[in-house]
């Protein structure tokens, strides 16, 4: 019996925009309640650095990133780690997503 695949689809709520799509797998990795996304699933380009750098004590240093996208913008809603941990590789130069923020819609499709 083949194992179905997980389409997740993650959309902006308050302008219906894909934020990013693709099967649940090495390029869009569920980890400790976030997505951490390749770059070739994102679906928008309106990802801005916020130059506000955070720090995890063991994935280390990330830096915010704003959404803007048809004259909206979401502040602090996503981060890519800049500086990653040498023995995290799926969370190196991803943007990560978290699955409870209040302005993303996850849907999640078996296929």
């Amino acid at each position: 019996m083949k194992k179905k695949k997980k389409l997740i689809t993650i959309t902006h709520i308050s302008t219906g925009k894909i934020i990013a799509q693709g099967f649940e797998g090495w390029g869009f990795l569920p980890f400790e309640g976030n997505y951490y996304i390749r770059l070739k699933y994102i679906k928008t380009s309106g990802f801005q650095f916020s130059y506000l750098p955070g720090f995890c004590f063991y994935k280390f240093l990330y830096i915010w990133l704003h959404l803007k996208t048809q004259g909206y913008q979401e502040n602090f809603i996503a981060w890519m780690y800049v500086l990653p941990n040498p023995l995290l590789p799926f969370i190196w130069f991803r943007i990560g997503l978290p699955r409870n923020h209040h302005s993303l819609k996850i849907e999640v499709e078996n296929v």
